[in-house]
């Protein structure tokens, strides 16, 4: 019995850890005016569903990414109460390329600078771009990395999901 009890303990650990949602990190980023933002403040505070987007400038798929959720990004606003955070983690010497992208690009998206390392390292990814859908209340629901045409769709179901629709 004891030997039982024990093994429906160390059952019940394991499911539990599988099915715990990951949040959103306490790791902070700053606008490309310097100003400095809370990740997990702002995943708390902001009442929205939230994708958060990994990228870079040298990054091709990247902007061919953000270039492609452009395109749908009003629609899912409406629909789903969503805003989209690009987080691109150049250095310091590529980082005054961005405005000009973003400009030249016509992105409407939140863009915000974070530490490669920091970001990668709470974030858990290797690659990028690296996608995140996070619900309302700060969950990551969603993770996805890379791009192809067509990755668009599921990141739409996953927002969806997100915003219970």
């Amino acid at each position: 019995m004891k030997q039982t009890t024990i093994s429906m303990f160390i059952i019940l650990c394991f499911a539990m850890v599988a099915t715990a949602q990951k949040s959103v990190p306490d790791v902070n980023v700053k606008t490309l005016d310097g100003q400095v933002v809370n990740l997990k403040d702002y995943a708390a505070k902001s009442g929205k569903t939230l994708i958060i987007d990994f990228w870079a400038t040298w990054c091709s798929p990247c902007k061919k990414e953000l270039d492609t959720v452009s395109e749908y990004y009003e629609e899912w606003q409406e629909k789903y109460n969503v805003e989209l955070l690009a987080i691109t983690i150049d250095n310091q010497r590529a980082l005054p390329k961005v405005p000009g992208i973003v400009e030249s690009k016509g992105w409407e998206y939140k863009i915000l600078a974070g530490n490669e390392d920091e970001m990668r390292n709470a974030f858990n990814f290797q690659s990028i771009p690296q996608t995140l859908v996070v619900d309302k209340s700060g969950s990551i629901i969603f993770e996805h990395s890379g791009y192809v045409p067509g990755d668009e769709e599921e990141l739409e179901k996953a927002v969806a999901k997100a915003a219970g629709k």
